[in-house]
């Protein structure tokens, strides 16, 4: 019998050595931490003597007012630790197996104007590292996960400017291409970049690797200055997958640059390139 705090130990372990990002660790470290919480109150002290309906009654309770996103990200959690549970043999029986995922409402992203955009990259100009990463997720639809991942080595700067993206792993995962706004602003970084060990591309000025929470925190900020509403790190990523659509660039090519495995992921932004505010970006070009 393994004590459910014991459990939750050897999981967050288990979830460090894992190769996940570190927001989708502290994710499944809050949803397992109310858990435990809950099933301590309720006497269920060990993990065996967890049931699907203890489950279920959690989820009810923690999911009160919440979004079926947010309720389904708790049950992903869930699904995760039992399963790490029952392979390693903790459990004989998985209560979390048969638990059930809430149909999401599809929701419409975000994408920005072509005054929008203009308006954060001007927000941003003062700061050149800022800029940099902006204008990089602008141009290329990378994910900020893939921005923090970016060495020194990535980069293939002359003729054909070229990017190396890598995966958690560090496995390199595709080589895109970079272009001219893309390659500028990542040469007048590189000219003020602090002098560091660290091969990692976009540093603190003490020679860190910069963490996501702080480029989302600063790129918030941007936009707040800017009069940029209900906007996010991520519409960045929307912004240049519903761009490139719209101008004709191919599927195929879109969804390679963003890193979408599946192109029906990069189809569904045809649906929302007619909108009022795409139709400026016919006319304009990033």
């Amino acid at each position: 019998m393994v004590h459910i705090s014991h459990a939750h130990k050897k999981f967050k372990e288990h979830l460090n050595k894992s190769g996940k990002s570190p927001h989708t660790i502290r994710s499944y470290e809050k949803h397992i931490d109310d858990l435990v919480n809950f099933l301590l109150e309720m006497k269920k002290e060990h993990a065996h003597l967890v049931t699907k309906d203890d489950l279920k009654k959690f989820i009810a309770k923690a999911g009160k007012k919440k979004s079926a996103k947010s309720i389904n990200a708790k049950t992903v959690a869930l699904k995760s630790f039992f399963r790490f549970l029952e392979m390693n043999e903790y459990i004989t029986e998985n209560p979390a197996h048969a638990l059930e995922y809430l149909k999401e409402k599809e929701t419409k992203p975000r994408i920005l104007s072509v005054v929008e955009y203009r308006a954060l990259r001007d927000t941003a100009k003062n700061d050149i590292r800022y800029y940099a990463i902006i204008e990089l997720m602008l141009q290329t639809g990378i994910t900020i996960g893939e921005v923090t991942r970016i060495k020194l080595s990535d980069l293939h700067l002359k003729n054909d400017a070229k990017l190396d993206i890598r995966d958690r792993k560090e496995k390199l995962n595709r080589s895109i291409p970079l272009n001219s706004s893309a390659k500028k602003a990542i040469e007048e970084y590189l000219e003020v970049r602090p002098k560091a060990k660290s091969e990692t591309l976009f540093i603190t000025r003490t020679g860190k690797a910069i963490d996501p929470r702080n480029i989302r925190m600063t790129i918030d900020s941007c936009y707040k200055k800017a009069g940029i509403k209900d906007a996010r790190v991520h519409d960045l990523r929307h912004t240049f997958c519903a761009h490139h659509l719209k101008k004709g660039t191919s599927i195929a090519a879109v969804a390679y640059m963003a890193g979408h495995k599946n192109l029906n992921t990069t189809r569904k932004y045809l649906e929302f390139t007619k909108s009022p505010e795409m139709e400026e970006i016919e006319k304009n070009s990033l």
